[in-house]
């Protein structure tokens, strides 16, 4: 399997595969495909080889589809290509029971057969927090390799033991699983969603932590005053 990613504002995943190998990805995130793709959808899909609808309702509850589908190329030089939702980049990561990594709802793309993604971690950090949805992230574990979508310029981190962040929990994009994350209320930072304080995320070392410069928040709070009036009259 080759991995191509093209362009730069809004980048492409493009993989081409040899007859045989196969590829897991969410169903509606296709872009564009060669045909002769045996394409098969399942709950069993992306469960690192488990199996099982309850692996099916774990990735629910991370953000993900019920069902992904299993695209396999039957001639040489097939290939399926997955175009970003935002603009920003995409990495791709080698995942391995001892490099499992937590990834923002909503940011991985595509996998090779043997990764699970499940749920992660979920955080309720209040009415009107995040509009009441809280953090969400999904794991990814087992083996084999993951291509996700970070949105905006990434900055990397490496976490010593005994060194921590503060990170706003919408920069958070990916980190490494065995790194622990925890919440608080910090005091003396006043804006229009928090009031007197801010929720950050508090990242422990010793890990690697990728942080965002663009959320889903952010993005649709730029192009709000540009999208027309909704009409009060229902008719």
């Amino acid at each position: 399997m080759k991995a191509t990613i093209a362009g730069t504002t809004m980048p492409v995943l493009e993989l081409t595969l040899d007859p045989g190998e196969r590829v897991i990805a969410e169903g509606g995130d296709v872009s564009w495909l060669t045909p002769g793709f045996d394409i098969q959808t399942s709950t069993a899909f992306g469960s690192g080889g488990k199996g099982g609808f309850m692996s099916g309702l774990k990735r629910i509850v991370g953000g993900g589809q019920l069902f992904l589908t299993q695209y396999t190329a039957q001639t040489p030089g097939s290939f399926v290509a997955f175009a970003a939702q935002l603009p920003g980049t995409i990495r791709e990561i080698a995942v391995d029971p001892q490099d499992q990594f937590m990834v923002q709802s909503g940011a991985y793309m595509a996998s090779t057969p043997d990764v699970e993604v499940s749920v992660g971690l979920q955080k309720k950090l209040g009415a009107g927090i995040f509009g009441g949805a809280g953090v969400v992230f999904q794991k990814l574990a087992g083996n084999g390799t993951a291509w996700v979508q970070l949105a905006g310029e990434i900055v990397e981190y490496d976490l010593q033991a005994g060194q921590s962040l503060l990170i706003h929990p919408g920069h958070l994009a990916l980190y490494r699983a065995e790194m622990p994350l925890e919440f608080a209320s910090i005091k003396g930072i006043k804006n229009k969603f928090f009031g007197d304080s801010l929720f950050l995320a508090q990242l422990h070392g010793p890990g690697h932590v990728w942080l965002q410069s663009m959320t889903p928040a952010k993005l649709a709070a730029a192009i709000e005053p540009y999208l027309p009036e909704k009409s009060g009259d229902s008719n």
